[in-house]
């Protein structure tokens, strides 16, 4: 037999469901399920009423057994056969849907292993799923609220304030759970009211400071010689309240009064031990490192033990209690 016989011949033979089923692997429920909604429609039937399909449908049932296999519905497979919707297009909108879908498992994955190291309760899990599950645009929106509540209607450094709100977390494709446990523990911190009256009050000092001439930006030369400067003093093993520590304060004063161009001496004193008070809540310090354990930022060297040795030394020359 010729070849175009032999193909003449193929296209002739008819299919009962029981043979489609046979030839393509799938039930003859769900063979008879996708004729019945017309995916697969019959060319003739046989005098006792039974439907017999071509070789074409062997082609669209294949076609839609590997679609309903990506999780496509039916109605955008009808849409595909009928070639209303483009393929290309359907498959692009599909691998988009299934990319947040990952995301979405990847999460829950991360928040599950999160779980099970901290021994969550099912109050802390139910937080921890809402709050990594966040969009980006949300979690933005839940950092600018926070800035707008401690920042909002004051004229405070405008130059920490842009730090701040460009500063937003942003967990990665496959989060680990260290990353969920820090998102988790930063959303619940910009959202403490105590923590946001707290940066509020250093926010309402800056702006007061900027209205009396106080224009210098972040000062992050003078917090380097006073890291440098306390850290040498920590090392030495010098106490904040001892007669060694006069020289390191008189320096970071004399530092200080140079930079703000005010004299040296009492009042600049007690100006700078009441500025560093305010300032000194370690949750601020620890807002910046659950940022960074967050986006994966290089581990920063914690100021908090310089700071708390350089205002207690202070605190001992001005005969301030706290």
């Amino acid at each position: 037999m010729r070849d175009d016989e032999r193909h003449d011949e193929q296209h002739d033979t008819l299919y009962s469901i029981g043979e489609l089923a046979r030839r393509t692997g799938l039930t003859v429920k769900a063979v008879r399920f996708y004729a019945d909604g017309g995916l697969v429609p019959p060319v003739d039937r046989t005098p006792a009423g039974y439907r017999r399909f071509d070789v074409h449908a062997l082609a669209r049932l294949d076609l839609v057994r590997t679609l309903r296999e990506l999780g496509l519905d039916l109605a955008t497979i009808r849409r595909v056969l009928d070639r209303s919707a483009p393929l290309r297009e359907v498959a692009a909108a599909h691998a988009d849907a299934l990319d947040v879908q990952i995301r979405t498992l990847r999460l829950r994955r991360a928040v599950l292993r999160a779980v099970a190291e901290r021994g969550s309760t099912t109050e802390e899990m139910r937080l921890m799923h809402k709050l990594a599950a966040l969009s980006d645009a949300e979690r933005r929106r839940l950092i600018d609220d926070f800035v707008d509540a401690a920042f909002g209607g004051l004229d405070a450094n405008p130059e920490f304030v842009a730090m701040m709100r460009a500063a937003v977390p942003e967990l990665p494709e496959d989060p680990s759970a260290e990353q969920v446990d820090a998102w988790v523990e930063l959303g619940e911190l910009v959202q403490d009211e105590d923590f946001r009256a707290a940066v509020r009050r250093m926010a309402a000092h800056q702006a007061a400071e900027r209205a009396a001439g106080d224009d210098t930006g972040l000062h992050t030369a003078l917090t380097e010689t006073v890291r440098a400067a306390v850290t040498a003093a920590l090392a030495g093993g010098v106490a904040p309240g001892s007669p060694a520590a006069d020289a390191v304060v008189d320096a970071l004063t004399a530092e200080y009064a140079a930079t703000f161009g005010r004299p040296d001496g009492a009042p600049l004193r007690a100006w700078l031990l009441d500025r560093l008070e305010i300032a000194d809540d370690p949750r601020a310090g620890r807002y910046w490192s659950l940022l960074g354990t967050i986006n994966g930022w290089p581990a920063q060297e914690s100021l908090d033990e310089v700071f708390a040795w350089f205002t207690a030394a202070l605190r001992a020359r001005t005969g301030t209690a706290r």
